[in-house]
């Protein structure tokens, strides 16, 4: 059972999801959150666990949006599979402000020619900018495809302190 609510956010309306075990999805509203919604029902056997668990994401992303907070402490119970959760995790551990590459985030998990795969998980992340596929560019530091789309990137990876000439990122 999860429980859902939105968030206002300077990139846009977020669509936060949590059941007992933690958080289950953090989707940009406007881009993927009509499935959310429509499975969004009463969690019975933990409603105060998962409503806390929403309540402190929600105060650690406008920490976040502040430029107060640069790691996030909330535990994640996103679905996926054994592949999907490994590039995940790899991808929790991308420092704030610091970027990554398909092809390093490969090297990294120990499946170098696995960069289409990588780059598919990371695409399919259901917790966005808590599990930071916003700091995945292309190996032509320019920025690649976003879920909340590339302005948000952008946003995001700009409020992170990366710096942008034109359309690529500053070395």
């Amino acid at each position: 059972m999860t429980k859902c609510t939105e968030l206002a956010s300077p990139v846009g309306t977020l669509l936060l999801a949590a059941s007992a075990n933690g958080l289950t999805h953090l989707l940009f509203a406007d881009t993927c959150g009509q499935p959310l919604r429509a499975k969004s029902r009463p969690d019975s056997d933990g409603s105060a666990q998962s409503s806390r668990i929403l309540e402190d994401t929600q105060s650690q992303l406008a920490e976040y949006f502040a430029g107060e907070r640069r790691a996030f402490e909330v535990p994640l119970a996103a679905e996926g599979t054994e592949f999907q959760r490994e590039v995940w995790h790899a991808l929790t551990e991308i420092s704030y402000g610091a970027l990554s590459s398909y092809g390093a985030l490969a090297h990294h998990i120990g499946r170098s020619r696995a960069v289409r795969a990588v780059g598919a998980a990371n695409g399919a992340n259901p917790i966005s900018i808590i599990v930071p596929c916003h700091r995945v560019i292309g190996h032509n530091r320019r920025l690649t495809g976003y879920g909340g789309g590339l302005p948000a990137k952008r946003l995001l990876l700009e409020l992170e302190g990366v710096g942008f000439n034109g359309d690529r990122i500053d070395a």
